[in-house]
């Protein structure tokens, strides 16, 4: 897949430019489940489903995308992204934490996962320390810049939440809801009192009604078993992640805390292109045994191109392909980790490919999902019922008297050089 920069979206013009159109038709995609189709969009929603050509007289007013040869799919959604340290890793020096930089990084970094296909993300922010609150203003001035392409949401990450030290913590996450934070999260394994810090961030959850996304590595059954106890019933939700350390625990000791996170409705995020708290961590959550068990299970990207993951692509079907590949989840399991069970993850709708769910879509090409996954070279991404991104790649081969008699498919302009 070409590797080009993402361009941020052009600035608001004063004049007033074409007028979007009432509603959009793709024309001739597959589904998963084999039929051809058209589509029909408008007002952000999925207006109509029929066989392909079926839909083309009542479209007279609204524009068509050639989906021909494209498996049409919901959208994946990008449920752990680190929007404030991402495309750091070629910095010489100091990360810049300055506004305007943490701005452009997130802007970027949101834009190359929406090519991608994610059109709505979360976005894990530190706050505290030296830095206060600017990261996350940063990310949320992102936010605003990317409304109408992509969702972003925020998850404010204090380092330290009990103690003396940690009551200008607890005061920082209070002031980052009031912010924008929409989720409250962070590390407890790295707060001198784990227990102490759950039991402070869902005491803020549950004053603010936020969700909340707890880093860990869950290496420490009695701990998760305890966070388990206290999340218990939380409403809108509790989710950990990456839990990379889940799989290394004696089996029976590791079922018994699926068993309990199930139990409680906490859901895990796995990484499978790799963790988020260092290099030497690359651990992944054992996603069979948590689904065997109940738990909601979601994938990730984690880092990109940071400290931590200096070659992340940010790529929802690459991790997919990981799952799929490497950790035994059929090609339908491994895309719904990172589509419908993402979307739940982040207290977002359904969407299916029918008639009344919301327009978030990603067309890919390929006949088949497992080929998608394996190959998803050209892409595109529709949010709120337009196309908001597209990837197309065209290989080409040398004249080779072998394709000609073998009748083998080919790409291309003809001319070869």
């Amino acid at each position: 897949m070409p590797d080009s920069q993402p361009q941020p979206p052009p600035p608001p013009s004063s004049s007033p430019g074409p007028a979007e159109p009432s509603s959009l038709l793709l024309c001739g995609a597959r589904l998963t489940d084999g039929r051809t189709v058209d589509v029909r969009l408008g007002e952000g929603r999925i207006e109509a489903v029929g066989t392909a050509g079926s839909l083309g007289g009542t479209h007279a007013c609204g524009a068509r995308v050639d989906l021909r040869g494209y498996l049409l799919l919901p959208a994946p959604a990008e449920p752990h992204a680190h929007a404030d340290t991402a495309l750091s890793a070629d910095t010489e020096g100091p990360v810049s934490s300055a506004p305007q930089d943490v701005q452009r990084r997130a802007t970027e970094a949101a834009l190359l996962q929406l090519g991608h296909g994610a059109t709505a993300l979360r976005a894990h922010v530190r706050v505290g320390d030296v830095q206060g609150l600017s990261a996350l203003a940063a990310v949320l001035q992102a936010r605003r810049a990317l409304r109408g392409l992509a969702e972003l949401t925020t998850v404010a990450m204090p380092r330290v939440l009990t103690g003396v030290a940690g009551a200008d913590g607890l005061a920082v996450l209070r002031d980052a809801v009031k912010m924008g934070a929409s989720v409250v999260g962070g590390r407890p394994d790295l707060d001198p009192d784990p227990a102490g810090y759950v039991e402070a961030v869902l005491e803020v959850a549950s004053e603010h009604g936020c969700s909340v996304d707890l880093h860990t590595d869950a290496g420490d059954p009695a701990r998760l078993a305890r966070l388990a106890a206290m999340a218990g019933g939380l409403r809108p939700g509790v989710t950990l992640s990456p839990c990379g350390d889940l799989g290394s625990l004696p089996s029976e000791v590791a079922s018994r805390t699926a068993d309990q996170l199930a139990a409680a409705g906490v859901a895990v995020v796995c990484l499978p292109q790799g963790g988020c708290c260092g290099v030497e961590r690359r651990g992944t959550a054992p996603v069979r045994l948590l689904r065997a068990a109940g738990v909601r299970v979601a994938a990730g990207s984690g880092a990109l191109r940071d400290v931590s993951n200096p070659v992340g692509r940010g790529d929802p079907l690459e991790a997919a392909f990981l799952l799929a590949s490497r950790h035994g989840l059929s090609p339908e399991e491994a895309y719904d980790a990172v589509s419908s069970s993402a979307r739940v993850v982040l207290g977002l709708p359904e969407v299916r490919v029918e008639a009344g769910f919301p327009a978030e879509l990603l067309a890919v090409r390929g006949d088949g999902l497992a080929g998608a996954l394996s190959l998803a070279y050209s892409r595109v991404v529709v949010h709120r019922g337009r196309v908001v991104a597209r990837t197309s790649a065209v290989r080409e081969y040398c004249s080779s008297a072998a394709s000609v008699e073998l009748g083998l498919p080919r790409q291309g302009r003809g001319q070869v050089y």
